[in-house]
């Protein structure tokens, strides 16, 4: 991908964590991000867990090279700014995980998270002072790489099962004085815990992700101060919803209802042609 069009969107992703509220999907190939580019979405981010499943694998099982790979397919397909789901950087060392970012950022995207989970179910969340110093790496790779990549801090609490709001706070906090640019706690779910979140790291953007059935809209959220909104694997579990609802049907009854309500083939080639 040229240079000029990585650098043009970067620009335009960094522009819209300014103000507003904008809603970034996850797409997890080719045909979903083609969708949702055309539904006007204006930003894009990946899915580990999407593009998991898509590869027979449970998320978190992909190995880095393939991950990345897979990055710079995504954001050379698509003309708007990807934002990478880059994991726990794929690293055990602070050397290792400065050599990871500097790769995804040479894949093209335009942001690229890092999670502070340890995959251990005993420990599931890195101390705060190695966090803080991963995160810190990360941004130190990004700056001698040109700094307009885009690195959102993630504290896992809620995701891993420790749903403690206010050590998810400190440690957003720290990762923002580190250098994250867009703070990210996934899991949270009510008005209060989001509105703490966001003023507890003001000024800087906060994302937050909506990867279940929820009453909360975008309106609601622009309203909680809420910068960004991503749905993480929900697309892809949603599609896959319909696959194994259709096939189980099939395989258990010997049935076909599944298929009611499906988009015709004429439909879809419309949509990709």
């Amino acid at each position: 991908m040229p240079e000029h069009a990585v650098a043009r969107k970067r620009a335009a992703f960094r522009e819209l964590h300014r103000a507003g509220c904008f809603v970034l999907p996850n797409p997890w190939d080719a045909g979903s991000a083609r969708v949702l580019a055309k539904m006007g979405f204006k930003a894009l981010a990946t899915t580990s867990s999407g593009y998991a499943w898509s590869c027979a694998r449970a998320d978190g099982q992909v190995p880095r090279d393939a991950v990345l790979a897979h990055l710079r397919y995504m954001a050379g397909l698509s003309e708007l700014p990807i934002n990478a789901d880059f994991e726990s950087g794929f690293a055990d060392t602070l050397d290792e995980l400065a050599g990871s970012v500097r790769l995804a950022v040479d894949t093209g995207v335009a942001g690229l998270s890092i999670e502070d989970s340890t995959g251990d179910p005993q420990a599931p969340l890195r101390r705060l002072d190695d966090a803080v110093a991963r995160m810190r790496v990360a941004r130190s790779a990004i700056d001698q790489a040109g700094g307009d990549t885009l690195l959102v801090g993630r504290a896992e609490n809620f995701i891993v099962g420790v749903p403690d709001l206010d050590d998810a706070i400190a440690r957003l906090q720290a990762y923002a004085e580190a250098g994250a640019d867009c703070l990210y706690a996934p899991g949270i779910r009510t008005r209060e815990q989001i509105r703490a979140v966001v003023a507890a790291v003001a000024p800087k953007p906060v994302n937050v992700l909506i990867g279940w059935a929820s009453d909360l809209t975008v309106k609601d959220l622009a309203g909680l101060g809420v910068r960004r909104i991503s749905v993480g694997g929900a697309l892809a579990r949603t599609g896959w919803k319909g696959v194994l609802e259709a096939a189980r049907t099939i395989a258990e009854q010997g049935r076909f209802d599944g298929f009611s309500g499906i988009p015709a083939g004429a439909e879809l080639n419309d949509l990709f042609g």
